[in-house]
């Protein structure tokens, strides 16, 4: 089965180019199958990963940025993979 993480996080007012390389510098202590981070209006970042595992699994995921660099709480979702 195929599981996709999704990372979404909005950055302060006018710093999303520094949330944008945040996300893109943090490494996972295990290679996901792919990784994709994309940007977004209003300052916001997502990073999806896909996996080989049950959706339940116990996956690496993005942490929680430090300090004032988002604007609200991470949201974390996960999808398996439907064919057809």
């Amino acid at each position: 089965m195929t599981v996709a993480l999704m990372w979404e996080a909005r950055a302060v007012e006018g710093r999303g180019a520094e949330l944008l390389a945040w996300a893109r510098e943090q490494g996972l202590p295990a290679a996901p199958l792919r990784r994709e981070t994309f940007r977004a209006p209003e300052d916001r970042v997502l990073v999806i990963t896909w996996w080989d595992a049950e959706l339940d699994a116990e996956l690496p995921e993005l942490p929680e940025p430090e300090g004032e660099l988002v604007s609200r709480a991470v949201h974390r979702w996960r999808f398996e993979s439907v064919e057809g």
